[in-house]
């Protein structure tokens, strides 16, 4: 999903030998899991995901992008802005949830 909105991206951060260089660039995470529990165990597995947009100006076509791929995805999401100061860059950051399921339907 994310290699379709055409930017560099990696999970969580990009280390020295795979930096893009600079922005634009996306970056992903699950920080947290809302897993649903019966029985004593865990019975569906639900990450949370971040997307994290990094641009160094204001840039509504790459939001539109990531937005259009969460849509084509059928994600429902919430999204939130910053400017970061020290990095000199703007992040957006789109919260949603990803049901976890194995391979071959089970």
């Amino acid at each position: 999903m994310i290699d379709s909105v055409g930017l560099p991206f990696a999970y969580d951060h990009f280390t020295k030998k795979n930096t893009p260089g600079g922005p634009p660039f996306i970056c992903f995470l699950y920080p947290e899991s809302e897993n649903m529990f019966a029985d004593d165990s865990v019975y569906q597995k639900i990450k949370r995901l971040y997307i994290e947009l990094y641009t160094d100006r204001k840039d509504l076509e790459k939001e539109e992008a990531v937005e259009n791929a969460l849509d084509a995805a059928g994600l429902c999401y919430e999204s939130s802005e910053t400017y970061l100061k020290d990095e000199e860059m703007h992040m957006v950051r789109w919260e949603t949830t990803v049901t976890i399921t194995k391979e071959g339907g089970n």
